[in-house]
């Protein structure tokens, strides 16, 4: 009882959130570095063959929070989903799409050769060990193209599983809740919501007294109609940062980091119980092998 109770005085102490300990169903580990092999195999029982690669990025945000938020932020969320249903959960996954951040200290832009075979490569290795539903959770604003392509290559060549992409919605209720707390009205990046989520889990890594050191302020350098370019980000927010993190709030992040982790666990009960979608890539697959004869 003693040794409980020191934990959740540790805990409190540290503001390292709960559900960064290794959490348990049915006595296994969620996150797959803590099982051990033995227990991999009961994992994959209990989880119905899903595992959770949370996908995260080192980058710049602001001068006030780490460079690892977003894959900090999305393991959290991770992390409170699989309480309420068990899944498997990968390891820190920060391979991504960043090169706008590539001229601040700390952006680790990888080539985009390494960072598709690498998340490929691990989809296969993990159906290699008897995983066959995926669900990639992205963290990073850099990926919101990346992944639902990535999503749609794996229709290229046959595959015994199935790659699902979260895709979390904000309702009313909650968009309705989360105003009603904000003192801004601007954002998108080390902001008051990102902020917020940190101090809801990891307040020891944020520094709040320098999120006015720098300004987050849209400059809206680019005035081109109908088009896009990769600079777009750059022109408005050459310091990577989007917002103002000084009015964060842990009602605010917890609120944020729940609802996705609400909506999170709702998809993985419905994937495994999901058998349509590798029914149907497998009928894809056939019949792409020889389209001219698929009916007309």
């Amino acid at each position: 009882m003693k040794t409980i109770i020191f934990s959740f005085v540790l805990l409190f102490i540290t503001g390292i959130s709960y559900s960064q300990t290794t959490t348990t169903n049915a006595g296994l580990p969620t996150k797959l570095e803590e099982l051990t092999s033995p227990d991999f195999v009961r994992a994959l029982a209990e989880s119905g063959g899903i595992c959770i690669i949370p996908i995260g990025i080192i980058e710049k945000h602001g001068m006030h929070l780490p460079i690892g938020t977003d894959l900090i932020d999305v393991r959290e969320v991770c992390a409170r989903a699989v309480q309420k249903e068990y899944a498997i959960v990968f390891p820190q996954f920060y391979f991504g799409q960043i090169f706008e951040a590539k001229h601040q200290p700390g952006a680790m832009a990888y080539s985009p050769e390494l960072v598709w075979n690498i998340l490929q490569e691990t989809c296969d290795e993990l159906n290699r060990n008897g995983i066959t539903k995926i669900i990639l959770v992205n963290g990073h604003g850099g990926n919101e193209h990346l992944l639902p392509y990535f999503c749609q290559a794996q229709l290229a060549r046959q595959k015994n599983y199935a790659v699902y992409l979260f895709k979390p919605e904000e309702s009313d209720d909650f968009t309705e809740k989360v105003s009603k707390l904000r003192k801004t009205n601007t954002g998108g990046h080390a902001d008051e919501v990102e902020t917020s989520e940190m101090i809801a889990h990891r307040p020891d890594l944020v520094h709040l007294d320098r999120a006015g050191l720098q300004s987050g302020a849209d400059l809206s350098r680019l005035n081109l109609p109908f088009t896009y370019t990769g600079i777009w980000w750059y022109a408005k927010y050459p310091n990577h940062y989007a917002g103002d993190g000084q009015y964060a709030s842990k009602e605010i992040g917890n609120l944020t980091l729940d609802n996705e982790a609400g909506q999170l666990a709702q998809m993985i009960k419905s994937i495994k119980a999901d058998k349509n979608v590798i029914e149907l890539q497998n009928e894809f697959y056939e019949k792409s092998l020889q389209p001219v004869k698929t009916g007309q």
